[in-house]
């Protein structure tokens, strides 16, 4: 089907720019209709300070052939987010698929510094944008994803369970953070399964989002400039690759059958047959696995 999602309505929360753009846009392309949220507009930037707009991404996902509507909001205010979904509410009468993508923690970690010397407010900072803010949006949001079955939650993380249950995660805050998604993907399937609903939590692989790109100095249009700094970034995807994931996963029929559980957008790139935009398939966190920890240098032949 060209349009599998039509007639679909989906949130994408934390959709200004990254996974969350992506994510809007391929759930457009695939016939939805998704409100996008986020705290940078036109009109007003947060304080990452970025051009990226909640306004550009409805755009983008109306040009990609469905329906984008941009919607201000701070998920970390109850009352921003129950007006949200009351809009939702009134102009559409259902959810389908409720995407949890907030986090706006980049510049809030330190990397390998112990939690009695990294900085307190921003951890606490930290925990409360990547892990208050999806239990604010569920919240409020899961009442009207219920009202029909078959609704779809993704919670959006770092790494797979497998994968960081045996590793360190950069620092105690981003740690727990990561941590903390996955197992709330586990808990909302407990909660939503015998509803008829199912929960899961999802993570890209190293993902060229516009942030990553600037860090590099480079664009989409040149990317692999980088790989003179990092040659493990080949294994890099765009956000639309998860994207598409959540796109397969928001189509299927037989989508109970993930409930609670964790995937990869490489993962799911093997089971439902789609590519990133370039036509490869990155299978990011066996590459780090089997590859990047292992100290061997970088070849992502087989792994892309």
């Amino acid at each position: 089907m060209t349009h599998p999602l039509k007639g679909k309505v989906a949130l994408v929360a934390g959709a200004t720019r990254g996974a969350g753009r992506g994510i809007a846009v391929e759930l457009g392309a695939a016939g939805a209709t998704v409100y996008v949220t986020g705290r940078t507009t036109r009109a007003r930037r947060s304080e990452y300070d970025r051009p990226e707009t909640i306004e550009d991404t409805a755009d983008l996902v109306t040009e990609a052939g469905g329906h984008g509507i941009a919607v201000p909001a701070d998920h970390l205010d109850p009352a921003q987010v129950r007006a949200v979904v009351e809009r939702i509410a009134a102009e559409q009468d259902r959810l389908d698929v409720l995407v949890n993508d907030i986090w706006g923690g980049e510049h809030l970690f330190e990397w390998d510094t112990p939690l009695w010397e990294h900085d307190l407010d921003n951890g606490l900072r930290l925990l409360r944008l990547a892990v208050e803010t999806h239990a604010i949006t569920s919240h409020h949001a899961l009442p009207l994803l219920l009202r029909r079955p078959g609704g779809l939650v993704v919670e959006m993380t770092d790494g797979t369970a497998e994968y960081n249950r045996d590793r360190y995660r950069n620092s105690f805050f981003y740690d727990l953070a990561k941590t903390s998604v996955l197992r709330m993907a586990f808990a909302l399937g407990h909660e939503l399964g015998p509803r008829g609903a199912t929960a899961v939590a999802l993570t890209p692989g190293w993902m060229r989002s516009e942030l990553m790109l600037d860090h590099f100095g480079v664009g989409e249009d040149n990317w692999r400039d980088a790989l003179a700094q990092v040659p493990h970034f080949a294994i890099s995807e765009t956000p639309r690759y998860v994207g598409r994931a959540v796109a397969a996963l928001a189509a299927d029929p037989d989508v109970a059958r993930f409930n609670g559980q964790s995937l990869s957008s490489g993962g799911l790139a093997r089971e439902y047959g789609f590519t990133d935009v370039d036509g490869s398939r990155p299978d990011a966190w066996r590459y780090l696995v089997e590859v990047q920890d292992a100290g061997k240098p970088a070849d992502t032949t087989g792994y892309r």
